[in-house]
């Protein structure tokens, strides 16, 4: 999350600035050989491929942002989140694969970096990479597991990421219901939220928020970097010299990078992609199979396999993963619990206009409810207003398909099932666009940025 935080500054940054700018924060990276006596590679492909990795690095926070926003303890060598970055050749999307550090992963032979020990081929953890041989056995690791080539590798610790997002002055998150996590400190109501670099931190590491755990965590990061790049890319920050050299300098001065990610790179990156929006990127994750206990490693998570090839598959051959994307922005849409794609609706036309209720169910299932295609005539007197029959259980489905229909009447009908029914009234006036805080996800939960960040 926060490497992924740096590259967006810094790649977007560079298409605005000057060489000699560039130049000058380029000189606060720290440089680490992140491809030391890797061999048998992956084939490069069309496009750059990175890895990005943050690092837990608490041992550089104060001692009162400790206690404020929970980062008790003694810092791990580890990574605390690891992201795949692909940018595609034609340098107009970039696609991120967030990569569970909890994954189960088959570590190749190395030298173990603090004991010297020679180590066999073995199983562990994905983030035990970094702490037994740091960033060149997390590279060798991640592209065996990908049959990705690894382009170039960016690591960046807590300190960078709470004060960058100072820096570009906030960023704004949007929640449907309330947020909380007694282990980070997290408290956020429902609404919307501009979050500092510290609160910022708390969101994206917030793990026990629902019962999705890691993986809620990873959507959390996915709609946090999108609204990043929103905030980065539209609030003049990187179009102003003096104010991104500020951000940049302020942001660089903990990052490593491997030794060809330099002036030259940034520089390519930027002045290709200087109409970059949330729009141009899309986010998903590795597709699992299982979580749970595994002999020897623990609590892990196993990948569907299948799909994960197709995935990485996809990213080799430079294909966008994302079932649609348009390089115009959104309609704005309003934000509901439940995506409209979960909902199944059989739609009824109460009235005598003919073809009312086909009307209503090409306008549901263009802004994306899963519609029977077949509306019924409701065959009782003409209804004036239109209503949503719905059983109690799913009570949150009928409020999105509410809202959708601009607030309509609802009637609980116990025992009627999981499929929702709207009777089309003579009032029926239109479809009014509707999308959950965590978007709907297709085979591998590919969505893109505009789909996540506030209407």
């Amino acid at each position: 999350m926060r490497a992924a935080t740096t590259l967006s500054v810094v790649v977007l940054g560079a298409g605005a600035v000057g060489h000699a700018l560039v130049t000058s924060v380029d000189t606060g990276v720290s440089r680490v050989d992140a491809f030391r006596d890797i061999k048998n590679r992956p084939e490069g492909g069309r496009g750059m491929n990175l890895l990005l990795v943050g690092t837990d690095g608490r041992d550089r926070i104060t001692k009162g942002e400790k206690q404020k926003y929970r980062l008790g303890g003694a810092p791990c060598r580890c990574t605390d989140t690891i992201m795949l970055v692909h940018i595609s050749g034609d340098r107009d999307r970039a696609s991120v694969v967030s990569l569970p550090r909890d994954s189960y992963a088959e570590i190749p032979a190395h030298t173990d970096q603090n004991s010297g020990k020679v180590h066999k081929p073995h199983p562990v953890k994905l983030n035990a990479a970094y702490a037994e041989g740091g960033p060149s056995l997390t590279v060798r690791t991640v592209e065996q597991m990908t049959k990705v080539k690894i382009d170039h590798y960016l690591e960046v610790d807590f300190t960078s990421f709470m004060k960058t997002v100072d820096a570009v002055g906030g960023v704004k998150i949007c929640t449907t219901s309330p947020v909380k996590d007694k282990y980070t400190g997290l408290d956020l109501p429902a609404g919307t939220h501009r979050l500092n670099g510290g609160q910022a931190l708390q969101y994206v590491r917030s793990r026990h928020v629902d019962g999705a755990s890691d993986l809620g965590r990873m959507q959390r990061q996915q709609r946090f970097l999108a609204s990043l790049i929103k905030q980065a890319s539209g609030s003049g920050v990187l179009l102003n010299p003096v104010r991104f050299r500020e951000v940049a300098s302020t942001m660089l001065g903990s990052v490593r990078a491997d030794q060809d990610f330099g002036t030259d790179e940034m520089l390519a990156l930027g002045r290709a992609m200087r109409g970059f929006s949330a729009s141009s990127s899309e986010f998903t994750s590795v597709p699992v199979a299982s979580m749970g206990e595994v002999k020897g490693v623990g609590s892990a998570v196993k990948w569907d396999r299948a799909k994960a090839d197709r995935l990485f598959r996809m990213i080799r051959e430079d294909k966008p993963l994302a079932s649609v994307r348009t390089k115009k922005a959104a309609p704005k849409a309003r934000l509901v619990d439940v995506s409209p794609q979960q909902i199944r609706v059989q739609v009824y036309n109460g009235t005598r206009k003919d073809g009312l209720g086909r009307k209503v169910d090409d306008a549901l299932r263009s802004t994306g409810f899963n519609t029977t295609r077949a509306p019924l005539n409701g065959g009782g007197p003409p209804v004036a207003r239109t209503f949503v029959s719905y059983d109690p259980r799913w009570d949150r489905s009928a409020k999105s398909l509410s809202t959708a229909l601009n607030g309509c009447e609802m009637r609980p009908v116990k025992g009627q099932g999981q499929t929702l029914r709207v009777t089309a009234g003579t009032d029926f006036k239109g479809v009014v666009p509707v999308r959950a805080e965590d978007a709907y996800q297709g085979e591998f939960g590919a969505v893109t940025g505009d789909q996540v960040v506030c209407p």
